[in-house]
């Protein structure tokens, strides 16, 4: 692995902060996810820089509820909401034809997070692989053509540092198995988040496609309701703005054009791990989510499951 990229941000920088100065007038941005949360956050930001940004949202009703919010926050018009839901093959496809024009940005923001019960989603596929992985992978697939023209676009995919806890089990991703355990389904489809970045960035690099993965922090927010809450330490927090701002800075920062097949944590790229950290708050992403033979075996799997 080439020398870290290095930044002048940190764990306290905002997604206002990290963007700051930076015109967005002209970029088309999608933002998974966006009605709440860091989604909400990470749209807030890009609009008030000018761009024209649509919500992707499971359920409209919070979606025009946050976009309106928006349109107040930032006195920006361009900010759009459409249905869409990353658990199901039919609404993604009907987003992707849907779209025209460019897209300069695609941020695969949405997720869930350790439902208690094994569930199945798309193609009998694990819920939490299906909706944080296999869905966003076949949204980045259909959008390839809009990203392409868009000449420079960015695909930022936000993983987690839950991520450490799995690396994708290709013989039995769907625990058919082995017993379902929630925060190791979690972290093999947070794992499957870098494997997409890095595979992108392989693939799409000559379309002027960059694709960057990301840990965006402890936040208190809705994705928790199946844990009881956050439990992260208190020093080990952030706020939403913190939160969102690795997001944002990868979507818009003029510092990392040219970048990606990365893992960003803090605003910063992550060292490479050969071994989970025994304590919390310490940064870094298994070697094992990076490696491009498993980049490209997943893809294939995904590639032959959402055909």
């Amino acid at each position: 692995m080439s020398q870290l990229f290095t930044t002048p941000f940190d764990r306290t920088s905002t997604a206002s902060e990290v963007i700051e100065g930076v015109d967005l007038s002209g970029r088309r941005v999608v933002v998974t996810g966006a009605n709440s949360g860091i989604g909400l956050e990470t749209a807030r930001a890009l609009a008030a820089g000018g761009a024209e940004v649509t919500l992707a949202v499971r359920r409209p009703d919070a979606g025009e509820r946050a976009a309106a919010e928006l349109r107040e926050l930032t006195g920006n018009d361009a900010v759009h909401l459409a249905r869409l839901d990353v658990s199901d093959l039919e609404s993604v496809r009907a987003f992707t034809s849907a779209w025209q024009g460019p897209l300069h940005i695609l941020i695969n923001n949405a997720g869930i997070m350790m439902p208690p019960q094994l569930q199945r989603g798309i193609g009998g596929h694990e819920q939490q692989f299906a909706t944080n992985y296999l869905g966003h992978f076949a949204l980045s697939l259909g959008l390839r053509r809009a990203l392409a023209a868009a000449d420079g676009a960015r695909l930022v995919s936000v993983s987690s540092g839950g991520h450490l806890f799995s690396p994708v089990v290709f013989d039995d991703i769907d625990f058919r198995f082995r017993p379902y355990d929630a925060l190791t389904a979690y972290g093999q489809s947070k794992t499957a988040a870098v494997l997409l970045a890095v595979e992108a960035q392989r693939r799409w690099a000559g379309d002027g496609i960059m694709a960057n993965a990301l840990h965006p922090g402890a936040i208190a927010t809705n994705l928790q309701r199946h844990t009881g809450g956050l439990r992260t330490p208190e020093p080990h927090r952030k706020t939403v703005g913190q939160g969102a701002a690795t997001s944002v800075f990868l979507a818009a920062s003029p510092l990392v054009e040219g970048v990606g097949g990365r893992y960003f944590s803090d605003v910063n790229e992550a060292p490479v791990l050969d071994a989970r950290p025994a304590r919390l708050g310490v940064d870094g992403v298994a070697r094992y989510a990076l490696d491009p033979v498993n980049a490209e075996r997943l893809w294939e799997l995904a590639s032959d499951i959402v055909r």
